[in-house]
């Protein structure tokens, strides 16, 4: 459980594929009672790199979803940006977002933030994969500016599956020239030769699908860097299978219910009256991290929480991201009262 965010009113004002699988959305909030044409002004405040917002759709199944979106690029003050990758086998909101067309509305919250850019470090180095890159832009941006003022070295390196699909590179590159590594195709990146070259000090920031940040994690831990200057950020948006519907046995609450492939397990179990702790809804914090008793089938973790032997355990999962195929029995925090 988590206090209630604040909502407001966004009406999409502009669209543009940035890529033939990702699509930008300009919106811009709306004052209350604000008529159509009024409101030049707009209500989008500053926000710092790292920021995203919370965006709730409506999918065609009739689910509403919350979903979390991170803001690209500087602000005007007048609108925020963010950018949505169609997945067509996903749980339907980013659909629904491709649905949208200029004049709708949606519910947004303010920008959040839990990927701050520190700017005291000797040194960074960014990491995107795919549409890892949208938090990215704004860093790489503001660290360009930082390097000019004080020599601060700064390098990138940015995976696609293929050359359509390197959103914003053109951006990047303005900003930061040949710091921009780009690398097309499924050849693994030798992340161990960029963090070597990394100043002591220095930090890596990193966001993409989980098996890249998994693979960024082992060389950052292999080379000895202290984990506290590696920063990620991941929308548990990619797994090893295929999202499909799962059942989930809890036997302190004496229920057996379905996880469709449109929700999330939190969900279900929110929807099914299990009240569960929940934060970041990321896979990131672990705080909606359950004891996993059984499993009969396979879990696919899509968290970058869980260590790989606790993964490997199959003993907990985070239900905010994390699935499965077949049937999981899992423990909760109810205890009946004695």
């Amino acid at each position: 459980m988590k206090s209630d965010l604040q909502w407001m009113q966004a009406q999409v004002v502009a669209l543009r594929d940035v890529t033939p699988t990702v699509r930008e959305f300009e919106l811009r909030p709306r004052r209350e009672g604000e008529g159509e044409g009024e409101g030049e002004g707009g209500l989008a405040g500053a926000y710092e790199p790292g920021a995203h917002l919370q965006v709730q759709v409506m999918t065609a199944q009739g689910r509403l979803q919350t979903r979390s979106y991170s803001l690209v690029g500087e602000g005007d003050g007048r609108c925020w940006r963010i950018a949505v990758k169609r997945l067509d086998d996903g749980r339907g909101g980013s659909l629904a977002m491709w649905r949208l067309a200029v004049g709708d509305r949606l519910q947004v919250s303010a920008p959040q933030n839990h990927f701050g850019l520190d700017l005291s470090a000797p040194g960074y180095l960014l990491v995107a994969g795919g549409i890892g890159i949208t938090p990215l832009v704004l860093m790489a941006q503001r660290l360009a500016a930082h390097a000019r003022r004080t020599g601060v070295p700064v390098k990138m390196l940015y995976g696609a599956r293929n050359a359509e699909e390197f959103g914003y590179l053109a951006h990047l590159r303005d900003a930061l020239g040949e710091g921009v590594s780009a690398h097309e195709g499924s050849a693994p990146i030798d992340f161990a030769a960029a963090i070597a070259a990394l100043p002591a000090g220095g930090q890596l920031y990193t966001c993409g699908p989980v098996p890249m940040l998994e693979a960024v994690k082992r060389a950052w831990h292999a080379a000895g860097r202290p984990i506290a200057d590696l920063r990620f950020e991941t929308f548990g948006s990619s797994g090893r299978l295929a999202t499909q519907s799962f059942q989930v046995c809890i036997p302190r609450h004496d229920l057996t219910l379905t996880v469709p492939a449109d929700c999330t397990l939190l969900e279900a179990l929110d929807a099914a009256g299990v009240q569960t702790l929940w934060d970041c809804k990321r896979g990131e914090c672990g705080l909606c991290a359950m004891d996993v008793i059984a499993v009969d089938g396979e879990i696919d973790h899509r968290d970058v929480f869980l260590s790989e032997h606790e993964k490997q355990s199959t003993t907990r999962i985070c239900a905010c991201v994390s699935r499965a195929v077949g049937t999981l029995t899992l423990d909760s925090a109810y205890r009946a009262d004695s």
